[in-house]
This record gives structure tokens, C-alpha cells and sequence, in this order.
């Protein structure tokens, strides 16, 4: 993929898949950028991640807290809800979502219409669930004795001895919005509220063509848009890697 970003010319033969000085060009980058503006698609991106990842994070610490260390009515069929929505494809959400979302609430073209479908994750919860459920009972019931609240005991207890995996749902959530495309080409039609990955899309479908590299232009935004992923994996591979060995344990 950066090979065939840096190419000046489409080279498609097993020499294309050699750096060659003579066909080495920034011209893609260059032209992908004066279509569509990176930096604006960028930071529509950046906003939505930043959101779910957000909402997850408080959501999932919040249900997952109630679906461990509370007793309530009801909560093995929260419990059950939760393992049911991971068996149900977000495609055949997307229809009744859509309705709900632009027509009755009417968050077309808004960040608050990109991030709400994904506000809650199920991942999440119980990834913060089964943490919370190493923690003794007892540290709750001291905290209890002493007259603190459920939130109180939620930020000043449970957060900070769960700090793994608050990392480890921010990772796994991060990946998910910013690759995301179906879901904000259906919300947004204005261009200054459209993620990188639909933009690119629609270069490719409409600009892209007139290029006299059009495949390499849209392999430079697919590079663009691969660069924070790419620095998230390698600034906390370490985390990930133990992060996701310690999931398999507790799983």
C-alpha cells in the first residue's frame, strides 16, 4: 500500500513491488490532498472516535459495575442482552437505526448522529465485567460501611484498580469508528462533516479518475488513514498483547 502511494506511475508487474528511485513521487499525497481536504476529513474522524471511545468508556464502566458488584432484579436479562447483541450483525440494525436517527431525531450531518449507534459496546461491558468481578467484595462493603455512594465507590475504587481494562477497551474500541464507513456515508451528505474513509470514497468514485495516478492518490489517503492506527499498535503493542492474553484467561 505505501509503495503503490509513492508510485508516479501504476506499475501492476513484480517490479512494482521494488521502491524504485525513478517512479518514487509525494505527487499522490499532493493531489489526494487538494481534492478532498485531509486535515477537515482527519479531524471528523478524530471527533467520532474520540466520542464512541468516550461513551464506551463511560457506559461500559458503568453497566459493567452494575452487572458485577450490584444486586438487582433483572440482571441476569441485562446480563443475557448483552451477550445477545453481540450475536446480531450491526447491518440488520441499520435500517430501524437510520429511521430513528435522522427522521425522528434528526441528527443527519452531526457528530452526535455518527457517534450514537455506537455509544454503547458490548465488548466493553463485559471486558469491564469480568474485571470488576477479580475485585473482593469486601473492598465494596468497607466503602459501603463508610457512607460512600455507588459512584463514589465506582470513581475512587473500581476505576483506578481496573486501569487495564480501561486500556484495553479503548484499544479495542478505537479501531472499530475509525475504520468505520457504511454507517457515516448514510448520515452525512455535507463534505466538511464526512470522515477520511468516506471521503476517500468518494474521491475515488468521482475525482480520482480525472488523476493520472488515480489508484495510487487513493492508496496515499488509504495510507493517511492508516498512520494512527499504525502508532496506536505500535505505542501500546506491549498492552496489547497482554491485554488480549489476559481476555483469553478471563474469557
Amino acid at each position: 500500500m505505501v509503495l503503490g502511494a509513492l508510485q508516479r506511475q501504476r506499475d501492476t508487474t513484480l517490479f512494482g513491488l521494488l521502491p524504485l528511485p525513478g517512479n518514487l513521487t509525494l505527487d499522490n499525497f499532493v493531489e489526494v490532498n487538494e481534492s478532498i481536504n485531509l486535515f477537515r476529513s482527519l479531524l471528523n474522524s478524530l471527533i467520532m472516535t474520540a466520542g464512541v471511545v468516550g461513551c464506551t468508556l463511560v457506559f461500559g464502566l458503568l453497566v459493567g459495575y452494575a452487572l458485577s458488584v450490584l444486586q438487582f432484579r433483572g440482571q441476569g436479562l441485562v446480563f443475557a442482552l448483552v451477550l445477545l447483541v453481540q450475536a446480531i450483525p450491526f447491518q440488520l440494525l441499520m435500517i430501524p437505526l437510520y429511521v430513528m436517527v435522522v427522521r425522528y431525531f434528526n441528527l443527519a450531518d452531526s457528530y452526535l448522529g455518527m457517534i450514537l449507534p455506537f455509544a454503547i459496546n458490548s465488548v466493553a461491558v463485559l471486558i469491564f465485567r469480568q474485571y470488576f468481578l477479580q475485585i473482593p467484595k469486601e473492598i465494596f462493603d468497607a466503602a459501603r460501611i463508610d457512607g460512600a455512594g455507588e459512584l463514589r465507590i465506582l470513581r475512587s475504587i473500581a476505576v483506578p484498580l481496573v486501569r487495564p481494562a480501561v486500556l484495553t477497551a479503548m484499544l479495542v474500541t478505537f479501531i472499530g469508528p475509525w475504520n468505520e464507513f457504511l454507517w457515516p456515508f448514510l448520515v452525512t451528505k455535507d463534505a466538511n462533516l464526512q470522515t477520511l474513509a468516506v471521503s476517500l470514497a468518494n474521491f475515488s468514485q468521482s475525482n480520482g479518475s480525472f488523476l493520472a495516478n488515480p489508484m495510487g492518490a487513493v492508496l496515499a489517503g488509504a495510507c493517511v488513514l492508516a498512520v494512527p492506527v499504525v502508532v496506536l499498535f505500535l505505542v501500546f503493542q506491549r498492552h496489547f498483547t497482554s491485554a488480549n492474553l489476559g481476555s483469553a484467561v478471563k474469557g
